[in-house]
């Protein structure tokens, strides 16, 4: 898979693949316009909707609804450094969803593939080209 990563004024930088554009910006603090989410807040939400598409699709191949569930995602950083510590992941569910599945929906929800990806890091080749 490719991804073309361009500018597109200001601090704003956007992600081009497979027919989507992904935009991003840096808040005001930053010197942006904060008119899209930062590439951080991008990549801590693909952690949660990654989680709640693996809830989603275990309720759906049990036939339990989906209604009233939903996933709050917090996070913890390091006060001096910055750098995440922790990501906590509530799946909180609706008190007519059977008990019996609850264990099921956390297990789900870790074959999360971005979870994966970050407790099983690649190795990242970063490089220039001269190109044109």
């Amino acid at each position: 898979m490719e991804m073309v990563i361009d500018f597109s004024g200001g601090t704003k930088v956007d992600a081009h693949f497979s027919g989507f554009t992904i935009p991003t910006d840096q808040p005001v603090a930053g010197g942006g316009e904060n008119s899209a989410p930062s590439p951080f807040l991008v990549f801590l939400a693909s952690l949660g909707t990654c989680a709640g598409y693996y809830v989603m699709s275990f309720c759906k191949q049990h036939n339990l609804p989906v209604e009233g569930i939903r996933l709050v995602q917090t996070m913890e950083s390091d006060r001096a450094t910055g750098h995440l510590e922790k990501v906590s992941i509530e799946i909180q569910v609706p008190p007519s969803f059977p008990e019996k599945y609850h264990d099921a929906l956390i297990r789900s929800a870790d074959q999360c593939k971005v979870k994966k990806t970050i407790e099983n890091p690649p190795v990242f080749d970063v490089h220039t080209k001269v190109v044109g």
